[in-house]
C-alpha cells in the first residue's frame, strides 16, 4: 500500500479515490499506517461485523477467519471493473492498475 501513497497523485488525476479496507480495527489502522510514515488515503475498517466487505467481494476466508490480500477498482457506475486476490508478496504493479483507469475511459 504504500506503493500507492507514492503514487496517489497520479491516481488523483485519473478521477480515482484510493481506499484501504481491512478486517482490523480503527486502532490497528492508526498504528499501521503511522509505522509506515502516514498514509494519506483513507483507511476503512470491515471490524463490526467482521468481514462483511470482504465476504460481499468473495475476499473473506471464513476458515482463517481472515481477508484475503485483494485489490479491486469499481467503476463510476458501482460495477467490479478489475478484481485481483492475490498472495501478500504479489501485489499487481500500479501500471496495471493505471492501464484498467485509462480503459474505463
Amino acid at each position: 500500500m504504500p506503493s500507492y501513497e507514492a503514487d496517489l497523485s497520479r491516481f488523483e488525476g485519473a478521477d480515482t479515490q484510493v481506499l484501504g479496507i481491512s478486517i482490523d480495527s480503527i486502532p490497528s489502522h492508526v498504528a499501521w499506517a503511522k509505522s509506515l510514515g502516514g498514509i494519506t488515503y483513507p483507511l476503512l475498517a470491515d471490524f463490526n461485523p467482521k468481514g462483511e466487505v470482504a465476504k460481499a467481494y468473495g475476499a473473506f476466508r471464513d476458515a482463517d477467519g481472515i481477508s484475503e490480500r485483494a485489490l479491486f477498482i469499481v467503476d463510476k457506475n458501482g460495477k467490479i471493473a478489475f478484481a485481483n486476490i492475490h498472495d501478500i508478496s504479489k501485489q499487481p504493479d500500479n501500471e496495471t492498475i493505471h492501464d484498467v483507469l485509462r480503459n474505463l475511459s
